[in-house]
């Protein structure tokens, strides 16, 4: 009787963990002077996680690119001026590979073919006003020749992608 109220139980849990795994449409980050919205995550070209919930793993990538891109903004921006961005399409460096069972999950191969790439449109604001604004698609081919970029960070290669926008094409127009 009680195996019963187990399986009973555990058919009552299952819709509950497979919701949590239902991402936002259009997420929305925001730190400090940085708010991104990433549009459409499930058509982007490659987020795609090998060991965990899909959703999480998204939750965790916008909050630490906004985070890290708001470290760059804040040296760049005046103190008055903010950063608005539209996230279309995203890529992270390296390619999704399946494993054929030798792992739990598939692996991400990092390889110069493989560049992190993101499509968006940004708007720089001060006071309300427009002070630049415009529609990017960047993409780094040179991400693993750089010797900056020998840490252990999470998304090392996308944050420098941003960052380096930053300094290249937003900082000379301020």
């Amino acid at each position: 009787m009680n195996v019963k109220y187990l399986l009973f139980a555990s058919a009552l849990m299952c819709p509950v963990v497979m919701a949590d795994d239902v991402p936002e449409p259009n997420p929305v980050t925001e730190v400090g002077v940085v708010k991104i919205e990433w549009q459409n995550p499930k058509d982007f070209r490659d987020i795609k996680t090998s060991n965990e919930l899909q959703s999480r793993f998204e939750t965790r990538l916008f909050e630490t690119l906004t985070k890290n891109i708001n470290k760059q903004a804040q040296k760049i921006l005046k103190p008055d001026q903010k950063l608005d961005m539209k996230v279309t399409d995203f890529d992270l460096a390296g390619d999704m590979r399946p494993t054929f069972g030798a792992a739990p999950g598939d692996l991400r191969i990092v390889k110069d073919l493989y560049p992190p790439r993101a499509t968006f449109s940004y708007t720089i604001t001060e006071k309300g006003n427009v002070v630049i604004a415009g529609d990017e698609k960047i993409t780094d081919m040179s991400f693993m020749h750089n010797t900056r970029r020998l840490n252990n960070r999470p998304f090392q290669y996308e944050t420098t992608l941003f960052t380096d926008w930053l300094q290249k094409s937003v900082a000379p127009k301020l």
